[in-house]
C-alpha cells in the first residue's frame, strides 16, 4: 500500500480494514517508519512530546479478571488493596507532577464501575487538579451516562478506557467485561463532550492480525481517540500472563508507526513497558510517530523511568515538552483540540 493509497483511504471516509492495516505492518521496516514520519510531520511538531503523569488514586481489589493486571483481586500478586487516596495527597502529587514538567495529570482507580459517592470524590479531585492549571484525565472503569456528565461538569478533559486488544482475542484475556461494554463507555464519554484516551496492550500473546484488529477498532471510532496509549505488556508474577514470550521490539515499533498512519492527528503515547526499553528503542518509537509519554516514577503499580533519565533522553534526542518548543510551532493536531500549543506558536495549543 503506497502513501497515496493511505491518504485516499481516509479522505474517502472508508473504514480501515484489518487487511489494509496488515499491509502496513508488512511494509519493509524503513519504508514504514518513513511513511509514519511523513504523516507525523503533517499533523504535529516533529520534536515536541506531550508529557503526562499518572497516579493510582485507588489501588488493588479490582473484581475484574484481566489476565495482565496485578490489581485484580483474583490473582496473588504483591499489590495490596488500598482505599481511595485523600484529596490533599492527590493535590500534592499533582503539584509535584506539574513542577516536573507534566502537562496532563491522570488518575486511575481500580474499579469495575464506580459508585455515586466515588464519582463525587473523583469530581472534587478533578476540580482541584484543574485549578493547578493541568489537563485532567481519569480511568475509573465503566460509566453510566449521568456519571460521564458529572465528570464533564467537574472539568474533566480526558477519560481513559482501553480496548486492550482485538474483539477476536479479547475473550482469551478478559471474561468479566465484554468488548461491547468498553465501546458503550467510550460512547458515553464522547457524548458527554469528554476527550477519549483509548489504546491497547501488545505482547498479550496475540498474533499480528489481532494487533491489526485492535488498530482497526481504534482507527474506525468516529472520531478516533485524541490520545492512544500503546502499552507493552509488563509481566507481573501471579498474573496468568507472567510467563508470556516477549514481543519482538521492532514489532512494537511497527505498531506505533501503524497507529500514527491510521490516526494522524492523535497523540500516540508510550505507556506501560517503557521502563524496560533502552534509549535506542524509545528513539525509534519517537521516529515512528510516538509523541506522548508517561513521565515520572510510577505508572499505576509498575515502574516508569526515573525523571532524570527521561530528561537526559530528551536532551540527547533534542526533544522538548509541548509548550517548550523553539521552532516555528507545531501543526495543530487534527484530533486533539485540548492539547496545549507550543509557547512560541502562541506568541506569533493531559493516565487505566
Amino acid at each position: 500500500m503506497d502513501t497515496l493509497s493511505v491518504h485516499k483511504t481516509r479522505e474517502s471516509g472508508a473504514a480501515w480494514t484489518v487487511q489494509a492495516i496488515l499491509e502496513l505492518y508488512q511494509l519493509p521496516f524503513m519504508d514504514l517508519l518513513f511513511r509514519a514520519q511523513q504523516v507525523h510531520r503533517e499533523h504535529h511538531e516533529p520534536n515536541a512530546v506531550q508529557l503526562s503523569s499518572l497516579l493510582s488514586i485507588k489501588t488493588g481489589g479490582c473484581p475484574e479478571d484481566c489476565s495482565y493486571c496485578p490489581q485484580s483481586s483474583r490473582y496473588d500478586t504483591a499489590v495490596e488493596r488500598e482505599k481511595l487516596m485523600p484529596l490533599d495527597q492527590v493535590i500534592q502529587a499533582a503539584q509535584q507532577a506539574k513542577a516536573a514538567g507534566a502537562q496532563r495529570f491522570c488518575m486511575g482507580a481500580a474499579w469495575r464501575n464506580p459508585k455515586p459517592h466515588q464519582v463525587d470524590a473523583v469530581a472534587d479531585m478533578i476540580r482541584a487538579v484543574k485549578g493547578l492549571g493541568l489537563e485532567t484525565c481519569v480511568t475509573l472503569g465503566m460509566l453510566r451516562d449521568s456519571q460521564a456528565a458529572q465528570l464533564k461538569q467537574a472539568g474533566l478533559d480526558y477519560y481513559n478506557h482501553n480496548l486492550d486488544t482485538s474483539p477476536e482475542f479479547y475473550g482469551q484475556i478478559i471474561t468479566t467485561r465484554t468488548y461491547q461494554d468498553r465501546l458503550d463507555t467510550l460512547a458515553r464519554v464522547r457524548d458527554a463532550g469528554i476527550h477519549v484516551c483509548c489504546g491497547g496492550i501488545v505482547g498479550l500473546g496475540e498474533s499480528r492480525r489481532e494487533r491489526a484488529g485492535l488498530i482497526a477498532q481504534l482507527a474506525n471510532l468516529n472520531p478516533y481517540p485524541e490520545s492512544v496509549p500503546i502499552n507493552n505488556l509488563v509481566k507481573v508474577q501471579g498474573t496468568p500472563l507472567a510467563d508470556n514470550e516477549e514481543i519482538d521490539p521492532f514489532e512494537f515499533v511497527r505498531t506505533i508507526a501503524v497507529a500514527r498512519i491510521t490516526m494522524p492527528g492523535t497523540f500516540v503515547r508510550l505507556s506501560a513497558g517503557r521502563e524496560a526499553m533502552p534509549d535506542s528503542l524509545q528513539a525509534l518509537c519517537f521516529m515512528a510517530g510516538a509523541n506522548s509519554m508517561f513521565y515520572g516514577e510510577k505508572l499505576l503499580t509498575t515502574g516508569n523511568p526515573q525523571l532524570q533519565a527521561d530528561q537526559a533522553l530528551f536532551q540527547r534526542l533534542d526533544l522538548k515538552p509541548i509548550g517548550q518548543c523553539d521552532t516555528d510551532g507545531p501543526v495543530t493536531p487534527a484530533a486533539d483540540t485540548a492539547a496545549q500549543p507550543c509557547a512560541c506558536a502562541s506568541s506569533a495549543l493531559a493516565a487505566s
